[in-house]
């Protein structure tokens, strides 16, 4: 029905897929606030109300939706839209992230209940924003303190100075053969704490070998190289080594890659460092052209190793690797997916590396709530990509108008749609004064994306919502604090891609967030297979790509 018109009839829904109840919603009640600026929109706003009862929170029984007694589905110019409740919050009361000050106030705190239902939210009820936090995810801390592990004082008293108070699951269970020296592959879902897992055994074997006088920094000599997929997760990786390193632990690190003064790299490369953090084909470079030198190597990093073996310089980098340094030399595998052809790859170079897999592995938080957004169209709607299209952007403007939070993340699969995207979002608010658009995707110059990366890590105001619209490169391992809501505009390629882009959000023991999946046609039921893999923790190597037109 449209907006202000009364419910005229129930439609009682009931659908079960694989033992498990699936909640379909029309484009329901999303808000009576006033639209951001869209003059040109012709397309009403679409509502339909849901009961909010506790006892239909709670028990998965029948959903009664009213609708327009004219049609049991929603018609518009964008056709029947449907989102549908797959997962459900632990947390749903709880806020998404603790702000400072007057930042406490509810983005969303309209008192009017019908503004409170729709896009997934248990019965209809949209829960607003408070000051509470949510509860850790108990499933995510170990047993175990830092100290319990075998970490130094000055180790922990680093942590503690990081907010790090107790070590996650997969911190806990790499730390021993980490620090042993053991060639490990570290695998877990990601948000896990996979970077220090890796991080602070190996920095504590440094400096406990530097005070032993065993090993130490020299001119174009690392002690420790990572490699990593792209610019912006190396320079991500080099941040956490100088967070440490401020805390209190000394240690030299820097990050080569493309976009940055090659004479400024070679300079401090030439002083010393002991970490180097490096992409596959900057790190080539420098091999060839005899700027680095792997007699010292103890350890090589290779984060997000099943992303690695997609760049075309990879191979060739760990080849040249593994023939110019030492035999001893320990060797971790970093991942949050494992393709059966990566782990064969690997165990088939490295027969005795230790298999380290989180508990959380091949599944994702269990306080993300993914929902599934139909954007086929109505059944006589004629289907190709331009419609799909449209489809899509009206689902997408109508989220950004009617649920607004300051930071959501857009994935598309290519650039071309990445600017269209970028361009639909600004129409909405021409003077950018509630909605500041970040674009991140490889035709950006190395420097602007890290410039979106940047703006983006910033709290936002109170009023101002933040959209970071980018490609698969943004999900590679890149941590962006108190992402509310990512949307997926284009449904991934790859179903592995997927567990990355979702993952961008409730990240931590305490992060919550929403997954919006735009899909069309094939894509519906594929989306609820990867779904259904990831609630039971099965791994995605078997799942088809995505449908396309």
């Amino acid at each position: 029905m449209l907006v202000g018109q009364a419910p005229s009839s129930n439609l009682v829904l009931n659908s079960n897929y694989n033992s498990r109840q699936w909640r379909w919603w029309d484009w329901s009640s999303l808000s009576q606030r006033p639209p951001l600026i869209s003059p040109w929109r012709t397309t009403p706003s679409i509502t339909a109300t849901a009961s909010s009862s506790s006892q239909q929170q709670d028990t998965p029984t029948s959903i009664t939706t009213s609708t327009d007694s004219s049609s049991s589905s929603i018609s518009s110019s964008f056709g029947r839209l449907k989102a549908q409740k797959v997962k459900a919050l632990v947390h749903r009361s709880k806020q998404h992230r603790s702000r400072s000050n007057d930042e406490d106030r509810p983005r969303d705190s309209s008192p009017n209940p019908r503004s409170r239902g729709g896009w997934g939210d248990a019965g209809g009820s949209f829960r607003s924003l408070n000051s509470q936090e949510p509860a850790p995810d108990t499933n995510f801390f170990s047993v175990k303190s830092f100290k319990e592990l075998g970490c130094a004082d000055y180790i922990i008293q680093s942590l503690q100075k990081l907010s790090f108070s107790r070590p996650s699951n997969v911190q806990a269970m790499a730390f021993a053969p980490v620090i042993a020296g053991k060639t490990c592959i570290i695998a877990d879902q990601s948000g896990s704490g996979k970077t220090l897992a890796y991080l602070a055994p190996i920095i504590q074997r440094l400096r406990q070998e530097e005070l032993e006088g065993h090993s130490k920094s020299s001119p174009q000599a690392p002690r420790v190289v990572i490699l990593a997929p792209t610019a912006e997760l190396a320079s991500q990786v080099l941040d956490n080594c100088r967070s440490m390193s401020r805390s209190g632990v000394p240690f030299k690190s820097m990050v080569v890659t493309g976009g940055f003064r090659q004479r400024t790299q070679l300079e401090t490369l030439q002083q010393g460092v002991d970490v180097l953090i490096a992409t596959p084909g900057r790190f080539l470079f420098l091999m060839k052209e005899g700027f680095l030198q792997l007699t010292n190597l103890r350890c090589a990093v290779l984060d997000e190793v099943d992303i690695l073996f997609g760049d075309e310089d990879f191979e060739v980098a760990l080849q040249c690797l593994i023939n110019s340094s030492p035999v001893a030399t320990q060797y971790l595998f970093v991942t949050a997916t494992l393709p059966r052809d990566v782990y064969s790859k690997l165990v088939e170079l490295f027969p005795d590396c230790e298999m380290i897999m989180g508990p959380s592995m091949h599944r994702i938080s269990p306080r993300l709530e993914e929902i599934i957004v139909d954007c086929s169209g109505e059944d006589g709607q004629e289907k190709t990509p331009d419609t799909a299209f449209l489809n899509k952007k009206s689902a997408l403007l109508l989220l950004a108008e009617e649920r607004p939070v300051p930071r959501t993340i857009v994935f598309c699969n290519k650039i071309d749609t990445c600017r269209k995207v970028e361009n639909a979002l600004k129409r909405i608010d021409r003077k950018g004064a509630l909605i500041q658009v970040l674009p991140f995707h490889a035709a950006m110059t190395q420097e602007s994306r890290l410039a979106s990366m940047k703006e983006f890590a910033r709290s936002p105001s109170k009023q101002m919502s933040q959209f970071m619209v980018c490609t698969d490169r943004a999900s590679r391992g890149i941590d962006f604090w108190g992402v509310e809501h990512v949307i997926l505009f284009d449904f991934p390629r790859d179903p592995s891609e997927y567990v990355r882009r979702v993952g961008r959000t409730a990240r931590g023991a305490k992060g919550v967030g929403k997954a919006f999946i735009f899909v069309v046609g094939k894509q519906v039921s594929l989306a609820r297979k990867i779904m259904e893999r990831n609630r039971k923790g099965h791994p995605l190597h078997d799942v088809p790509s995505a449908a396309t037109f």
